[in-house]
């Protein structure tokens, strides 16, 4: 038990370096409630899934091609700068207003969390990197019980980081000015855009080399 526990923690310390998904939910949460925030979390979330697979699979090759590579930083930019811009479109309007979404927006939130995760070239070296060297140190001495077991309990941490993290961005903007929200939303964008402009530089240069 102890050890799923350490798994469990695992996936719960890789996912909370604030990084794109984490500024992302932080903005949903504040802007539009939980279940807009749980849902762009649970989108990354299947995209985690997807990319666990192919490293269990071993289908891991397909993704170190150069062109699969370069495509990933492309897109993961173009994605995260064009949710920051999205995001200053409206930082400087009212975000205090209580959650009255459609199912349109809801879904829109999921598909968010799972492109951002898809293309984030970061979450690749993650399950490539991490996940794989765990996966390759747990089938040396256990089954595929064990195997299973603990990635499960890495996915499981992960999850519960995704639902803390729309906890308490929801649960922020009743007690947070509405100046505050505001600038905090701002600051979310931005650094979307940042991250975002980052991923283009990082594609550049794999193109250029």
């Amino acid at each position: 038990m102890g050890i799923l526990l350490s798994y469990f923690l695992l996936g719960l310390s890789l996912a909370a370096p604030i990084g794109p998904l984490n500024a992302a939910q932080i903005d949903r949460g504040l802007k539009e409630g939980f279940l807009s925030a749980w849902l762009l979390g649970i989108g990354a979330n299947v995209a985690d899934i997807l990319y666990m697979l192919i490293v269990y699979f071993g289908l891991f090759h397909f993704i170190n091609i150069p062109f699969v590579k370069v495509f990933l930083w492309g897109f993961g930019a173009f994605i995260l700068i064009y949710t920051g811009i999205e995001g200053l479109k409206g930082w400087n309007h009212q975000t205090t207003k209580s959650l009255t979404r459609g199912k349109e927006s809801l879904i829109k939130s999921f598909f968010t969390g799972f492109i951002m995760s898809l293309s984030n070239p970061l979450t690749i070296l993650f399950w490539l990197g991490i996940y794989g060297s765990v996966l390759a140190e747990t089938a040396s001495k256990f089954g595929t019980r064990e195997l299973l077991a603990c990635s499960t309990f890495i996915f499981l941490g992960l999850f519960m980081w995704d639902i803390s993290m729309a906890a308490i961005s929801s649960s922020f903007r009743v007690f947070l000015t509405s100046r505050l929200i505001q600038a905090i939303s701002l600051v979310s964008s931005l650094s979307l855009i940042g991250f975002g402009c980052f991923f283009g530089y990082q594609g550049m240069l794999l193109l250029l080399n």
